[in-house]
C-alpha cells in the first residue's frame, strides 16, 4: 500500500490516503512535545518504538474483541489502518493520581483510586484540551447521543480491564492512558490512534522508575531506553 497525500500532520504524526479510500497510513514521528505544545524535541527512534507498541497492544485488545482501526504494521514507522470520523474527545482513563489529576483535586501522588476515573477531554489544540462533562460534549456536537458517550466510557473500562493485568503481570502498573476513538464506515464506534508510553504512564511495580513520557516532561532523561524497555516486556512471552 502506497502513501498518496499528506491528510494531516500532527505532533507525533502524519496521516497518509492511499490507492483505497477506506485505508489511511499513520506515519510515526519522533518528535517529543508536552504540556500542549510548550516544550518540544525529538528522540531518534522513538515513533518506530510506539508504532510496535502499538501494533501489538491494538493486536492484543483485538483478540479480546476490542474494535481498533488497526490493519498492519507496514514497516518500522508506519501502520495501515481504517480511515474514522475523529471524535473530538480525548478519553482518559486514571487507576492512580498523579499528574494534573493531583495537581488540580490535590490528591495525593501516587495514591491508588477506590474505582478507575474515566474523564473526557476537549480535543482541541487551540483550547488547551479543556475538560468535558457530557453536556458540553452534547453542545458541542462531539457525540450525537447520549449512549455514544456512554459507550465510549464502557468501552475505555473494557480496554483498561484488559491492559492493566496484561501490564501488571509484565512487571509494570498501568497508571493511566489516553484514549481516541472513531466511526468507521459504517457508523460503529471504533478505537483509533495509538496506544504508547507517549499516551500512557507506566510505573515500575519494583523500582516505581517512570517507563512513559514522563521521562521528558521531567526532564529525567532516558526516555529512548525506557520505550525499548516496554516493548520488550510486551514482546516476552
Amino acid at each position: 500500500m502506497k502513501k498518496t497525500n499528506l491528510l494531516y500532520e500532527g505532533k507525533a504524526k502524519k496521516i497518509w490516503e492511499t490507492e483505497d479510500q477506506n485505508l489511511l497510513i499513520s506515519e510515526f514521528k519522533d518528535s517529543l512535545t508536552a504540556f500542549n505544545g510548550e516544550k518540544k524535541s525529538s528522540e531518534a527512534g522513538k515513533g518506530a518504538l510506539n508504532n510496535k507498541i502499538s501494533t501489538e497492544l491494538f493486536k492484543l485488545l483485538a483478540s479480546n474483541g476490542i474494535p481498533t482501526h488497526f490493519v498492519e504494521m507496514i514497516d518500522d514507522n508506519n501502520m495501515l489502518h481504517k480511515r474514522c470520523d475523529v471524535i473530538l474527545i480525548e478519553v482518559i482513563v486514571r487507576n492512580i493520581a498523579t499528574g494534573s489529576l493531583s495537581k488540580n483535586l490535590g490528591i495525593e501522588d501516587g495514591t491508588v483510586l477506590p474505582f478507575t476515573l474515566v474523564e473526557f477531554d476537549y480535543k482541541n489544540d487551540e483550547l488547551g484540551d479543556p475538560k468535558l462533562n457530557d453536556q458540553h460534549a452534547l453542545i458541542l456536537g462531539l457525540v450525537d447521543y447520549q449512549d455514544e458517550l456512554d459507550k465510549l466510557r464502557r468501552m475505555a473500562r473494557q480496554i483498561n480491564d484488559i491492559l492493566k493485568p496484561y501490564f501488571f503481570d509484565k512487571g509494570l502498573k498501568l497508571v493511566d492512558f489516553k484514549l481516541e476513538f472513531g466511526k468507521d464506515m459504517d457508523g460503529n464506534i471504533i478505537l483509533i490512534d495509538e496506544i504508547s508510553p507517549d499516551n500512557c504512564r507506566f510505573w515500575d511495580i519494583q523500582s516505581g522508575e517512570k517507563m512513559d513520557k514522563d521521562r521528558f516532561r521531567q526532564g529525567l532523561g532516558g526516555l529512548k531506553v525506557a520505550y525499548e524497555n516496554v516493548l520488550k516486556r510486551i514482546m516476552e512471552n
